[in-house]
């Protein structure tokens, strides 16, 4: 327990510190809670009302109606006023949530304390509301342990209105369901099986009642484990003995109940019996022991000034003889007329808690009406703005939309003419360098071969500095020559054409495979055309042998892979192949890597397949027409 209230402080702290009121709420009211288990009042009222001042401001009615019930449950044995007060603040805010089965715990306190204040029909007719709650919910074990509770309750109102029928029929359901609920039930199946022998031995079945108190006295370890429980029904059965005149056993039964609450400390339980023996004793013409019991009892219950000393008085008026009893006798008669007077103030009190609760909670009623309409104004307001706005807004982009397509065919016509312009000039580009290359190789080069056939010519002399200093110049004139052939040739060729698209790739694989650790075959197809295969088409075929190389760097703890284009009718197949591991093709999960390949293959309408075997490798085959 000092565990868990450790925890709850820790998350009060946490919840202060975020800042956040329903968490602070909700930390006030479990820290609240674990205060009661530890029976630290003051800390308990501190929590809750803390938690309670804030859930009013924020209007959470869910933890207002938690922090009622549990106030409620609090003041029960302590101030019944306050008790009702809170537990029917509780059943009105579990009653506008919808909440049925805290609706319902409500109510059967609230039974309970009506049960207590001797308004018998009122807790009647509350405890079956109650029941007509649960009977609504899914029977699980906490629904099922309420609704005994609840039985448990009308069969006692029963008992006390004397409709004894009635009260054992309670019993008997309230015992069959507490016999079904899971876990160890043990103290309140027996608590119930005392209850239903209360009840046998004040209807006069009495034997009944013995065969119930026997059951329970006869259980092993009960003295050790319950010894005021035990002590209560050693009283009973030792009464109930009694009435049967069987008295062999008394006063020693009486006795050793008492013994055992004299060793606890129970007091409160000692005044019955001692009642039940100034009882036996004064039947029996003992007259010193009874009035040494009788006022045993009196002087203990003058402590709780209730229905204990109230009778009592009345078993003294019987013992004492002349004025005496007679004194005792008006004693008790006017304790009566006070307690029934105060039952009462008290029932009466609770008529007005319950008209003062129904008056604010239709004052909150009428209160929510007029917020409900200032809402709804608002929301029409609000909507009414928002229309107008959107309309506004609606036309002003149209009138964007209007002016951006417009801007649009503007910049599609500049675009065209640029187009044009660069194939003019591309093309005066390539007449140029047509013409030049003609120039050198009819013009220049032409000249340059005639001095040369010249200069082979002179070789006819004899001389042999002539020969020596022309072999020179017709060396390097033919270097020349060469020269101008290269020049020629590299001003004729078309550096659009061929391979550009190609050599793309291959600077990606070579720098991809390098930076992967992967050697590489890269075989090309010459008979594949890249200019006229649309750029749409080379930027998906590089993207996928992009996502290609990264699963095989990923997945594939590959060495080697090998990239070749084939060109077969009209259509290239792409095929990569590693040296890798492998996988199971059919288990395999389709990742956003190979969806996004499927993806750029369908929008080219070409296909894809792949083919693995483990520790052999993995082949990935593309196809994709070139129209």
């Amino acid at each position: 327990m000092q565990q868990r209230l450790a925890y709850a402080k820790k998350a009060r702290q946490l919840a202060l510190k975020k800042g956040i009121d329903s968490l602070v709420v909700e930390s006030d009211i479990n820290l609240a809670s674990r205060y009661l288990e530890l029976k630290n009042d003051a800390l308990f009222l501190h929590f809750s009302h803390k938690g309670l001042k804030l859930a009013s401001k924020r209007k959470d009615s869910s933890a207002i109606a938690l922090i009622s019930k549990k106030l409620g449950y609090y003041y029960y044995d302590r101030s019944v006023d306050s008790a009702y007060y809170y537990d029917n603040k509780a059943e009105k805010l579990f009653l506008a949530l919808n909440d049925k089965f805290n609706r319902a715990v409500v109510l059967l306190d609230i039974a309970l304390l009506q049960a207590d204040e001797k308004d018998f029909t009122g807790s009647e007719l509350t405890s079956i509301n109650a029941l007509s709650l649960l009977n609504e919910l899914n029977e699980t074990s906490e629904v099922l342990r309420y609704k005994a509770f609840v039985y448990n309750n009308l069969a006692l109102v029963f008992k006390y209105l004397e409709q004894f029928d009635e009260s054992i029929d309670y019993h008997l359901k309230a015992l069959e369901l507490k016999r079904k609920l899971s876990g160890d039930n043990t103290i309140t199946i027996d608590n119930q099986k005392v209850n239903l022998a209360n009840t046998f031995k004040a209807s006069g079945k009495l034997d009944l009642a013995l065969e119930y108190y026997d059951e329970i006295l006869n259980k092993e370890n009960l003295l050790n484990e319950r010894p005021d429980f035990y002590a209560l029904v050693l009283d009973n059965y030792a009464h109930t003995l009694y009435s049967l005149g069987k008295d062999e056993k008394l006063p020693g039964l009486y006795l050793k109940a008492l013994r055992i609450c004299d060793s606890i400390g129970d007091r409160y339980k000692s005044i019955i019996i001692h009642q039940h023996l100034a009882e036996y004793y004064h039947n029996y013409k003992k007259s010193d022991s009874a009035r040494y019991h009788a006022y045993k009892a009196k002087d203990i219950s003058e402590d709780y000034y209730n229905d204990d000393l109230l009778k009592s008085y009345l078993v003294l008026s019987k013992i004492e003889t002349d004025s005496v009893a007679v004194k005792y006798y008006d004693a008790y008669i006017k304790l009566n007329d006070s307690i029934i007077k105060n039952e009462r103030v008290i029932r009466n009190k609770f008529a007005r808690i319950q008209y003062e609760t129904d008056q604010i909670e239709q004052e909150n009623i009428q209160i929510a009406k007029e917020r409900l309409w200032l809402l709804i104004l608002s929301v029409v307001l609000i909507v009414t703005s928002l229309l107008l706005y959107v309309v506004i807004n609606q036309r002003n982009k149209n009138k964007e939309l209007q002016f951006i397509q417009k801007q649009q065919e503007t910049n599609e016509e500049i675009y065209n003419l640029m187009l044009s312009q660069h194939e003019s000039i591309e093309e005066a580009r390539a007449l140029e360098k047509k013409r030049i290359s003609q120039e050198l190789h009819d013009g220049v080069l032409g000249r340059l071969f005639g001095t040369r056939l010249s200069l082979d010519s002179l070789n006819m002399s004899s001389s042999e500095d002539a020969v020596k200093t022309r072999s020179q110049y017709i060396d390097e004139l033919k270097t020349i020559e060469q020269d101008i052939r290269k020049v020629s040739h590299e001003l004729n060729t078309d550096f659009v054409s061929g391979g550009g698209f190609m050599d793309i790739i291959k600077t990606f694989v070579e720098t991809q495979t390098k930076v992967y650790g992967l050697d590489y075959e890269l075989k090309p197809d010459d008979s594949i055309n890249w200019e006229n295969l649309p750029n749409k088409n080379k930027i998906h075929i590089y993207r996928i042998i992009q996502e290609t190389l990264h699963n095989i760097h990923k997945h594939a703890k590959a060495s080697l892979v090998t990239i070749s284009f084939k060109l077969k009718k009209d259509v290239i197949c792409l095929t990569i192949t590693d040296d890798g591991v492998g996988f199971d093709v059919n288990k395999a999960k389709s990742g956003i890597g190979l969806k996004n390949m499927n993806a750029r293959i369908n929008d080219i309408q070409g296909s894809i397949s792949i083919t693995s075997e483990k520790e052999v490798g993995t082949s990935v085959i593309i196809k994709a027409p070139i129209n």
